[in-house]
Order: structure tokens, then sequence, then C-alpha cells
């Protein structure tokens, strides 16, 4: 990256899914495509693993990328699930490893009763279904769901299954009790990383829980917040500038890419972070792995 660019106009993607949770091209495949959009500094964010970690940074320096480590965790917050997004850790750190599996029990449990409900309404095999496209049993979720219902034509595409299916309310919903806010943010924070509220405007929480969220998070250490991502719009990467300004917090950016027929924003695609703001990736520059 060149030293005479604005550090805020480095073309970061710091949140992505490969196959190793619920993303669809594998670690070295998103790699490739950060590369051919263009992305300067990339990580990888699978969903509660750390286990493509290797594989997405060898390839990643092989093709001149930057790289930061990365992971999703979910987290249970007043009622909702939210993710907290980690950058540039520790990938050997044993109680962030210990904390990630820990997380991850259950799911296997929870898709059981996932599909048992979309079977009471009339969609039967689904738990099979969703098994076809998960590379890690461990990792079933509400998106390898998704994929079965447009496969089968329940559904004309994920946006319809999440309208439909799978969300509060409707069939196939299941609630998990996820990890806890402050012990997500100390996994990440003592394996030598930055925490970071994805997507904030994603979450369905009043002004007064939203708050208790943003201060909780920097009590237990959080330092970072995504204004630019893929489910954001104008306004609302606007609305989160101005909370980044009010905690103090570093900015992120990144498409939350997935898949190239599924998701919104391709890699890379994001408007730029707002000058005034500080990217995450400065405090992080003695943890980026460079070719």
């Amino acid at each position: 990256m060149s030293a005479r660019i604005p550090t805020h106009l480095t073309n970061a993607d710091l949140h992505s899914h490969s196959n190793v949770s619920d993303g669809t091209l594998s670690p070295e495949d998103l790699a490739a495509r950060a590369h051919a959009q263009g992305v300067e500094l990339w990580a990888l964010t699978d969903h509660d693993e750390i286990g493509g970690q290797r594989r997405a940074r060898d390839a990643a320096l092989a093709l001149g990328l930057g790289y930061l480590t990365g992971t999703e965790i979910s987290v249970s917050f007043a009622g909702e699930t939210v993710h907290i997004v980690g950058l540039g850790f520790d990938a050997d750190d044993a109680a962030l490893q210990a904390g990630l599996a820990a997380t991850r029990g259950g799911r296997l449990a929870r898709a059981h009763a996932m599909a048992d409900s979309l079977a009471r309404a009339g969609v039967g095999g689904a738990f099979e279904g969703a098994l076809r496209y998960v590379g890690n049993p461990d990792l079933i979720s509400r998106t390898h769901f998704a994929r079965f219902l447009v496969e089968t034509g329940v559904c004309n595409d994920t946006y319809e299954v999440f309208r439909r299916f799978l969300t509060e309310g409707k069939p196939g919903y299941v609630p998990h009790q996820w990890a806890r806010l402050g012990d997500a943010v100390r996994w990440i924070t003592q394996a030598g990383g930055v925490a970071v509220i994805a997507h904030p405007a994603r979450y369905k929480f009043s002004p007064s829980a939203e708050y208790a969220l943003f201060s909780e998070f920097v009590t237990h250490g959080g330092r970072g917040v995504e204004v630019m991502t893929g489910s954001h719009s104008e306004p609302e990467r606007l609305r989160y500038a101005e909370t980044a300004d009010e905690f103090d917090l570093l900015a992120s950016r990144g498409s939350d890419f997935h898949s190239p027929t599924e998701s919104r924003t391709d890699l890379g695609a994001l408007p730029d972070l707002p000058g005034r703001l500080r990217p995450v990736w400065e405090a992080l520059e003695h943890r980026i792995q460079r070719p």
C-alpha cells in the first residue's frame, strides 16, 4: 500500500466468509476474488471459526494482498444476536480457540430443531438438505437452510427465505444462546486483536438498548465499529460514522461477502471511509501480514 495515499482510502475489506463457515467459496477462491476486485487489505472472518485462517493468509500473501486474521463471533445481548468481528489476533491463542469452540457448540442440536419446525410447516428433509451446503457440520446455520429452501423452489431467493422463514415468529426459527459480549471481546483482545461491532444497523434495538450495547462494548475493551458494510444504506453509514465519533471508536469497512450469487455487495466495492474517522487498520498496522 502506498504511503502517499491517505490510509482511509485503502481498499480494505475486513468482513467476508468462506465455505469454512457459511460462504460458498473456498478461502483460496475468496482471496483470488478479493485480489481481482482491487482489495489491498483483506480479512477472512468466518463465523465462530478460525480454521480457514492459514489457507486464507497463504493465498492472500501469494497474490500480494495484505492480510489480517479475522473471525465473527455470535453474541447474545438484550434478546438479540449481535456479531462481533475480531481482527488482527493471534490465531494460535488457546483461550480464543476454546471460546470459539464453545460458541460453536449447540449449532447441530439447533439445526435439528429448525428442521423439525420447518417440517411442521410442510417443508420436509430440511436438515439433510441444509447439510449438502455445509463444509463444516459444526457450523450449520440458517444460511445453509436458506440455500436448501431456494434449491427446492420453496422460495425464489434467500431474501424471500428470511421474509417467510427462519426469523423470529416464522417457521424454522429457533433461538440460541451465544457467547456473552464481554467474553467475546476478551477472547479477541487478549489474543492481541481488536474487537469490532459488525453491521450495527441490522440489530432491532431501541435507541436506549443500542446505546447500552455500545457502552458495554467499550467498557469491555471493544474498540471498533463497522461503518461501511454491505447491508448499510447511505443514511446508516452516516449514522454510524457519528456513532464512531461519539464513542471514540475505530472505523471498519467490510462487505460481509458470502457468495457471488447471494451477496448485495462484492468484495472491495464499498465507499471509502470518511476521512475524519480513524481506520481500524491503522491501529493494527503491526498485525498486518504482508507479502
